[in-house]
């Protein structure tokens, strides 16, 4: 595993996208893990009766998915100093086939005194943006 040094990091520089595949079992799991049984998440009768179109995914389950796109860059996941996101959009996750997130993000900004390396994380569902301004901060070395 390479570890990622901020003398090797420029601004602009690409993290490798990937697409993360999610089924409703992968939200029962993580429902399990994270203690929010919360039914829109998996009875898709009670999310429309709530106004949903489906279920849909815990919006934290997105947030660490979109950040380990830059902790896989940087080599280590204890590098993370600080994340910020707002939530702008939902994954629905149908019964049949599962949902695909597109993920991905950019070097903003590198602070060679610090070591200190911002990466804006991007996370859209069927072409809509699910993450608005996910900001992480990784300490490199």
């Amino acid at each position: 595993m390479t570890v990622r040094t901020a003398a090797s990091v420029t601004k602009g520089d690409a993290l490798p996208p990937r697409t993360l595949h999610i089924e409703r079992a992968t939200l029962v799991r993580y429902a399990g893990a994270s203690l929010d049984f919360n039914p829109i998440h998996w009875d898709g009768d009670f999310a429309r009766e709530v106004g949903l179109p489906d279920v849909i995914a815990h919006g934290m389950f997105t947030m660490g998915a979109a950040a380990a796109v830059a902790t896989d860059w940087a080599g280590d996941a204890g590098r993370v100093v600080r994340y910020t996101t707002k939530f702008v959009g939902p994954v629905v996750v149908p019964r049949e086939g599962g949902a695909d997130v597109e993920l991905g993000g950019t070097v903003t900004a590198v602070d060679h005194a610090t070591r200190r390396v911002t990466v804006e994380l991007t996370a859209t569902h069927e072409g809509a943006k699910v993450l608005g301004r996910a900001l992480l901060v990784l300490q490199l070395d």
